[in-house]
This record gives C-alpha cells, structure tokens and sequence, in this order.
C-alpha cells in the first residue's frame, strides 16, 4: 500500500508537467521549431490565445515564412476580438453584423454596450472608433482611438486608423507618422505600404515647391 502510494505521488507531478496546447505553441514560436510547426503554433493560438500571448504573434508577423506571417496576422485578428466573456462576444458579433448591414447607429449603441460593461477589452473601442469614421464623426473614432492604443499598442489597425483619419482632415503628414507606426508593427500590410510611398511622394513634391 506504502509502495502505491509513494509511486502515485511521484506521477502526480509528472502529470501536471504535461504542457498544453496553448504552451506547446508559445513554446514552438519561441524555440527554433520548423515552418510547418510554426505554421501550426500559430492556428493554435488563434483558437486559444489571450492578450497575452501577442507579443509573440506580433514577432510572428516578421517570421521567415510567409505563411507563418499571414496566419499570425489572422491569429492577432481572432485573439483581440475574443473579450473573455460569452455574452460580451455575443454582443460584439452583433455589433459586427449591425457594421455589414451598414446599421451605424445601431451598431454605436452595441458597441458602446460592450465599452460599458468591458472597458478594458480594446476591440469594443476600435470597432466603435471605425463606426465612427464610417459615419464622418472623426473627433468621436480618435478619442476612442486613443482609448484602443491606451489597452493594445500593438494594434495595427488602429494605428492604421489614425492615418486615414488625418488623411481626412488634410493632415499629411501626420498621417504618414501613424501609417509608418503600422507597418513598424506589422510589415506585411501591402496597401499600408503602397500609402506609405505614395505620401512620402507628395510631401517630397510639396516641399520642392516651397523652395
């Protein structure tokens, strides 16, 4: 009986060393694992990661693969709309479908719901921020801008948001300075580049006609 017991006591540690799923992953990302499981760290994570797990995500952004990157910009996507609580993603997918359907006041009042009840969760502000803009109300989407950057400041999109944003308003360069900070934290955005090129064009023109 003394035996049995000493040996279960023995496995009892052994058992709960079993890594997870989710550590697996972080771990595979970390560690020099090859593509394909990289590649499969990443879907992972986009099932099971939290908040915390973005750093590596964003690091995953830069990664020899190509596929690795797209997967880990899906993944970022999927893990900062998840807000940890059931009835708030409810609303959230909602407030989603309210933005599809082009029901912006609608969608305002979702939204602000979320904000409400999870003023920590950055994507109820950010989609809000982006209703906002859709509806022209550009001094309401960056105050709640600064309130996504306040809770994530790796978010691309947002980042990306303020650009647009003061590209609105005529503000060139200051649009530039924020699209710059999009692809410093995710390289791979193509059209945010493009944007990039073409702004550092026009300001190069502007000032050759100043002098």
């Amino acid at each position: 009986m003394l035996t049995a017991v000493l040996a279960l006591s023995l496995l009892a540690p052994a058992a709960a060393a079993v890594a997870s799923p989710h550590d697996d992953a972080v771990t595979a990302l970390r560690g020099g694992a090859s593509a394909e499981a990289r590649r499969r760290a990443v879907q992972e994570l986009a099932e099971s990661g939290v908040m915390a797990d973005a750093p590596d995500l964003v690091r995953a952004l830069r990664d020899t693969d190509t596929v690795v990157r797209a997967l880990a910009e899906n993944a970022l996507w999927r893990v900062w709309s998840r807000s940890g609580d059931p009835d708030v993603d409810r609303l959230f997918a909602l407030g989603v479908e309210q933005m599809s359907q082009r029901q912006m006041d609608a969608a305002v009042e979702t939204f602000t719901r979320i904000i409400e009840r999870r003023p920590d969760f950055a994507e109820g502000w950010n989609k809000r921020a982006t209703v906002y803009f859709m509806r022209g109300d550009l001094d309401l989407s960056l105050v709640d801008c600064d309130e996504v950057l306040k809770r994530n400041p790796y978010h691309f999109g947002v980042l990306s948001g303020y650009g647009m944003i003061y590209l609105q308003r005529d503000e060139p360069t200051r649009a530039l300075s924020y699209f710059e900070r999009a692809l410093a934290v995710n390289p791979n955005l193509k059209s945010v580049e493009e944007t990039v090129e073409a702004l550092r064009r026009l300001l190069l023109q502007q000032r050759k006609n100043t002098i």
